[in-house]
């Protein structure tokens, strides 16, 4: 059985909510926290300014960083990398899980961050 995953977000993100839909869809169970500052659970974290986004997400002690798609995330829990702290798309870029924007969609890379705070990409979509 999987861990709940923890989803910190602000209460008015629409892409956010969005995000949330697409890994319940696939069968994760969320459970969603508001936060009117999301700072602290970044800085808990160690998630550096250069790859934050608009929420954190949190399971197994790993954290999932704006919009990841599910099957990164699945793909991250399967590996369990040894030096991992977590998945991260930094910023918002458009088609990625969430973001969707009438078909559009803009190359962007799934960043995988060690426990030393090294940045390195782990997927390209």
């Amino acid at each position: 059985m999987r861990s709940t995953m923890i989803v910190y977000k602000s209460p008015t993100c629409g892409c956010c909510e969005k995000w949330v839909d697409h890994m319940e869809q696939v069968g994760f169970t969320i459970k969603v926290e508001d936060r009117q500052d999301l700072s602290v659970v970044k800085s808990q974290h160690n998630i550096s300014s250069e790859i934050q986004s608009c929420h954190t997400a949190v399971i197994d002690g790993y954290f999932f960083e704006g919009h990841v798609a599910a099957d990164d995330v699945k793909r991250f829990l399967t590996e369990k990398p040894a030096d991992a702290a977590g998945l991260s798309v930094p910023g918002m870029p458009v088609g990625s899980p969430g973001m969707e924007m009438d078909g559009r969609h803009d190359p962007y890379q799934v960043m995988l961050v060690t426990k030393q705070g090294e940045i390195r990409i782990y997927s390209q979509h």
